[in-house]
């Protein structure tokens, strides 16, 4: 397992179960025990967890800066993601003139889409929009700065398009879910695109796995308020006071 695989496995670990000790994540990673203990000093440096004796724990606000490629990515959660992506995916109608962010859960959501839809999709996503035309649905994709990590088209350019539109519904990816930062995500030209998308239409869903609860990104592109969580896993109360969030168990 490479470096950057074995933190994002270390860094989902704790997300999901509050704290891990290093015994256990030697055994799990087939690494050693100082291999796993310079990469707990190397995260807890950076203040995305909390460095304790014999492991590590999660921060309640994790402020990040950094975002894996979209090939490590789709290998994260994957049954998480699928459940959640099945669901939206029951939620567009005939009727409906969907804008479809790029990530990871809504390019599974496009599997679960009846293949007998006549709704019309607009994207940000290459692959997403590719694997639209390849099931037979009408699609639209932005223009603007195609960005390597995730693959999407970002930037003014790509916002400005989407000021054009009015949408039924918006499935929007987030990096990050905060009760007081909102929704964010570490970059600024792909924050443009998804605050355009919220603002532009009826009804926007932030689809997102319960790893994201608690983590802050630079960017913020939308308030909690804004949107129906759609996720995995029952979130801290205090986050239901602040919108509608649907579990997907």
């Amino acid at each position: 397992m490479i470096n950057q695989e074995r933190k994002n496995y270390i860094l989902k670990e704790i997300s999901e179960r509050g704290a891990v000790s290093v015994n256990e994540l030697t055994k799990k990673l087939g690494a050693s025990e100082s291999t796993i203990r310079r990469d707990l000093i190397e995260l807890s440096k950076k203040g995305i967890i909390n460095k304790v004796h014999g492991g590590a724990t999660v921060k309640k606000n994790q402020y990040l800066s950094f975002e894996a490629d979209v090939r490590e990515r789709v290998m994260e959660n994957i049954d998480e993601k699928k459940k959640i992506a099945s669901y939206c995916a029951t939620q567009i109608n005939d009727d409906d003139f969907v804008y479809l962010d790029a990530g990871t859960t809504t390019f599974y959501m496009i599997d679960f889409i009846n293949p007998q839809c006549r709704a019309t999709f607009v994207t940000n996503g290459i692959g997403h929009a590719l694997e639209l035309l390849r099931k037979g649905f009408k699609v639209y994709v932005l223009g603007g700065e195609l960005k390597k990590t995730t693959e999407a088209v970002v930037g003014l350019m790509a916002a400005r398009n989407i000021h054009d539109f009015n949408f039924t519904k918006a499935f929007i990816g987030t990096n990050g879910i905060s009760e007081t930062r909102g929704f964010t995500t570490p970059d600024t030209e792909e924050a443009f695109v998804k605050a355009a998308a919220v603002e532009n239409s009826f009804v926007s869903y932030v689809i997102a796995d319960s790893t994201k609860f608690g983590k802050i990104f630079s960017v913020r592109f939308a308030s909690i308020d804004t949107a129906c969580i759609i996720t995995d896993k029952e979130p801290e109360e205090s986050y239901k006071n602040k919108t509608v969030i649907k579990v997907i168990n």
